[in-house]
C-alpha cells in the first residue's frame, strides 16, 4: 500500500518578486510545456539510469508546483511528452504533488538543498503518493544534475553562450532568493 501525507504552512525559503514570473504569465503554456518536454528527454537519453531508478513510478502522474509562480508542471517520467504547463487557476489531476517556491525545488534539482530536510522542515509541501515521490527524488540525486549544463545541452554549437545564460539566470535567482543554487566548481 502507498503512503499519503500531506502538510500545508509557511515557506521559510523567500518567494521571488512578481516580475520573475510575469513573463510566464504572457507564455502559452503549450509552448513552456513543449520546451521543458524537450529537456526532460534529452535528460532521460543523457541519463538512462533516471527511468531505471523511477522503476514502477515511471508512470506517475507528478504535479510540480513552483508557489511563486502563476504556472504548474505535471510530468509523467515515462510518457512521450514528459512535461506539461498549466495555468495555477486551472484543475490538473496527479498522483503526487510536490510545491516549494522554484529556487527551493531548483536547487533540490541541482543537489544544493536536501529534499528529505526541506520536507521535515516543512519548507515544500508533498502530497498524495510519497514513495513514488522518493523514487522521483532518487532517481534525480542519482544523475548529480547541473541544471544550467542539461538546459544549455540542446543548443549545439551555441552551448557556451546558454550556459553562461542560465547559470547568470540562476545567480539572479540565487540573489533574489536567498537559495544557493550553484554547486562551487570542483
Amino acid at each position: 500500500m502507498r503512503k499519503r501525507a500531506s502538510m500545508a504552512h509557511r515557506f521559510r525559503f523567500e518567494s521571488l518578486p512578481l516580475w520573475v514570473g510575469a513573463p510566464l504569465r504572457f507564455m502559452p503554456p503549450l509552448l513552456l510545456g513543449r520546451a521543458l518536454s524537450q529537456l526532460a528527454i534529452r535528460l532521460r537519453q543523457a541519463h538512462p539510469e533516471l527511468m531505471e531508478r523511477m522503476g514502477p513510478y515511471a508512470n506517475v502522474t507528478f504535479l510540480i508546483d513552483p508557489t511563486d509562480l502563476p504556472v504548474v508542471f505535471r510530468v509523467r517520467p515515462g510518457n512521450s511528452r514528459p512535461v506539461a504547463c498549466f495555468s495555477r487557476l486551472a484543475p490538473a489531476a496527479c498522483d503526487a504533488r510536490i510545491a516549494a517556491p522554484l529556487a527551493v525545488l531548483l536547487a533540490m534539482i541541482q543537489g544544493t538543498l536536501d529534499g528529505d530536510a526541506l520536507f521535515f522542515s516543512r519548507d515544500m509541501d508533498i502530497e498524495g503518493d510519497t514513495e513514488a515521490v522518493l523514487a522521483l527524488r532518487n532517481a534525480i540525486d542519482s544523475i548529480e544534475c547541473d541544471f544550467a549544463s542539461e538546459c544549455a545541452a540542446q543548443w549545439g554549437p551555441l552551448r557556451p553562450l546558454a550556459e553562461n545564460a542560465a547559470r547568470g539566470a540562476l545567480r539572479l535567482l540565487e540573489y533574489q532568493s536567498g537559495v544557493t543554487l550553484l554547486r562551487p566548481a570542483a
